[in-house]
């Protein structure tokens, strides 16, 4: 299995990343990808854009070098009313908004399961967010059957990361469990790269080889397939 699309890639207006968008958009070019997203780091991030970087995104054209260029983001979740670091205003603007936990910017300080479980049925009900980022942290574990429902039944996007296998091994557990869910369930995912230099862009082998060795349905992969994705992004009136 392959992606068609990564929809989960930063750039060095994140600062901890070393591409430019034009040298993400060249790669995602070069392994002929139909789109890619550039999701930098919001504004809890240490070393985050401006708040203006995200309002001027429009001026990348959305279609370059051949490729679909998605503006989006890469959200934290601040505490567990699920709170974003950024305005509605913003990103209601953008194509594409990835949620995610991080430990360095979520104001809370004791998890539970079921706290964890709150903070995301409650970004369930943001109807800007399209992706749950990265969610398998050991750290931060929820309900995944109750949870993942939730986010099927509200047309969020589950995110299996490739970049996990490296910068979160302790998670891989858990993502799989995830996987597992997903499938029993038939809940769309997407693979992602999370992407932090160019060569990188595309590249999910280690989470396609994890739901390979599951058995996961291609069809429940939302960006494997051009039709498919196309069809979400229409779903959700993101522009083709």
């Amino acid at each position: 299995m392959k992606i068609i699309a990564d929809t989960h890639c930063h750039t060095i207006a994140s600062t901890h990343a070393y591409s430019t968008v034009t040298e993400m958009v060249m790669a995602a070019a070069e392994k002929e990808l139909y789109a890619v997203a550039i999701t930098d780091h919001s504004l809890a991030m240490p070393g985050a854009p401006h708040y203006y970087y995200f309002k001027n995104l429009h001026v990348i054209p959305q279609i370059f070098m051949g490729v679909r260029v998605l503006k989006g983001i890469e959200a934290n979740i601040l505490n567990f009313e699920g709170e974003l670091d950024m305005n509605d205003d913003i990103l209601s603007r953008l194509d594409w908004v990835v949620a995610s936990i991080h430990s360095g910017t979520i104001k809370e300080t004791q998890f539970s399961v079921e706290k964890c479980t709150k903070l995301w049925l409650n970004i369930a009900e943001n109807p800007l967010v399209t992706v749950i980022g990265h969610s398998g942290g050991e750290k931060f574990k929820y309900d995944y059957e109750t949870v993942l429902k939730r986010f099927a039944e509200k047309g969020k996007l589950v995110e299996i990361n490739n970049n996990s296998f490296f910068s979160r091994p302790d998670s891989i557990h858990n993502c799989l469990e995830i996987a597992k869910i997903c499938k029993r369930l038939s809940i769309p995912i997407v693979v992602n790269s999370d992407a932090h230099f160019s060569t990188r862009v595309g590249e999910v082998t280690d989470a396609m080889k994890m739901l390979e060795e599951i058995d996961f349905p291609q069809e429940l992969i939302v960006n494997s397939d051009v039709n498919r994705f196309k069809s979400y992004l229409r779903e959700r009136n993101i522009p083709l």
